[in-house]
């Protein structure tokens, strides 16, 4: 086994990852970042970082590969991470590229392709929503005779509700594909499950989930895009919905073939027939402060874990840490005020306070979830007296 100190180049389109860095650099890697143009300026934690590289804003595929393999050419690589969503494929196309370990082509599309992971997961006998791929007419016609509407139109590689469209009748959604163009095939048609929304996120090593956390969310993130107050929080372990959640995002994760790595996974549980359906998942930490979330009831950074288990790699033993077992939960609105006062939000829960323009927002800490579920109720009324905006929702992400 090689004990020379690991060179991490991390992939970042946006800002965030801070503590995956700082984890990088205090066990004694070398941290290269690669970043774009418009971030020059971000608030990176630079003493965590020997080199950063700035790529146009929008570059090109043979562009990434062409100005990485010249920095291979000085600098031996051993792991290559994206930071954010939006950079799993880049790090898939240039592990492949140069032959360093992790994640492949093949099952970083399962992580970000929303029509890969649902023709798995269903080939594995796990509960997906009917769903048809956007590209044969005669088939999407088929589908929407048999599966009654509303369904969504849902691009195959967004982040989160970024570019979905919820249809009521057929008819809407041929305008929807003339507009498109040679763009359609990028779609998924899907049946819309009325239903409450949860989300796993797990730490996976050697293909087990050697931790796991079940939440609920307060509104669908879809209905959240359109105009709302974002909640999520932490539910009792030995509830019946944790243990039902535990045992499908165990055989999601092992159906999808992650190695290693962080998960965020969302189900819904449909009101007609009480069942759990996966919706989606993701190779990364969850977004919407949901990190700030886990750590406060657990005690454990999914980004510093993260980065220990890709210093660890597939020569060493990663040990999750000792943890707890406490509740959290998080509230966030954008706000009309660029910079919103919370200081009359004073009760002693509060363990975090979002520093974001035009956004508010609290996480709250507890050993009891009721106390979660009453501060989070209450808050949410506040905050639509207090700070609460809306703008029309997003085609694109902006951050």
């Amino acid at each position: 086994m090689n004990d020379k100190p690991l060179t991490m180049l991390c992939l970042a389109s946006y800002e965030k990852g801070e503590a995956f860095l700082h984890e990088c650099k205090r066990q004694g890697c070398r941290v290269l970042l690669i970043t774009v143009e418009k971030l020059r300026e971000a608030n990176w934690p630079r003493e965590a970082i020997d080199e950063v590289f700035y790529m146009p804003d929008h570059y090109s595929r043979d562009d990434i590969i062409k100005g990485v393999s010249y920095l291979a050419r000085t600098q031996t690589i051993d792991r290559i991470v994206p930071l954010d969503e939006y950079d799993q494929e880049t790090a898939a196309l240039l592990r492949e590229h140069l032959r360093i370990p992790g994640m492949g082509d093949t099952t970083a599309r399962y992580f970000r392709d929303k029509l890969a992971m649902r023709v798995k997961a269903r080939s594995e006998n796990i509960l997906v929503p009917e769903f048809v791929h956007v590209l044969n007419y005669d088939r999407l016609r088929e589908f929407m005779s048999r599966v009654s509407p509303p369904w969504v139109l849902k691009p195959r590689s967004e982040a989160a509700s970024m570019g979905i469209k919820k249809l009521t009748a057929s008819d809407e959604l041929w305008p929807l594909l003339e507009a498109l163009g040679d763009r359609q095939s990028f779609y998924v048609l899907e049946q819309f499950l009325p239903g409450d929304i949860f989300h796993v996120d797990s730490i996976v090593f050697e293909r087990s989930v050697v931790f796991s956390v079940p939440h609920k969310y307060g509104h669908p993130p879809m209905d959240v895009s359109l105009g709302g107050i974002f909640t999520t929080r932490k539910i009792p372990r030995d509830s019946g919905d944790a243990v039902a959640l535990d045992t499908i995002n165990r055989k999601v994760a092992n159906a999808l073939g992650l190695v290693r790595g962080v998960t965020h996974t969302e189900f819904i549980k449909s009101n007609q027939d009480g069942q759990f359906y996966f919706l989606e998942t993701a190779a990364r930490v969850g977004g919407a402060n949901i990190a700030e979330t886990i750590e406060a009831a657990t005690g454990l950074n999914l980004w510093a874990e993260w980065a220990r288990i890709e210093i660890a790699g597939e020569d060493k033993d990663y040990e999750l840490p000792e943890h707890r077992d406490d509740y959290a939960g998080v509230i966030i609105s954008l706000a009309r005020q660029p910079h919103p006062d919370t200081s009359a939000y004073d009760d002693p829960e509060i363990v975090y306070r979002l520093n974001k323009l035009h956004h508010a927002g609290l996480v709250v800490a507890s050993t009891d979830a009721q106390r979660i579920e009453q501060l989070l109720s209450s808050y949410s009324r506040r905050f639509y007296e207090d700070f609460y905006t809306s703008e029309p929702p997003l085609d694109k992400p902006t951050s």
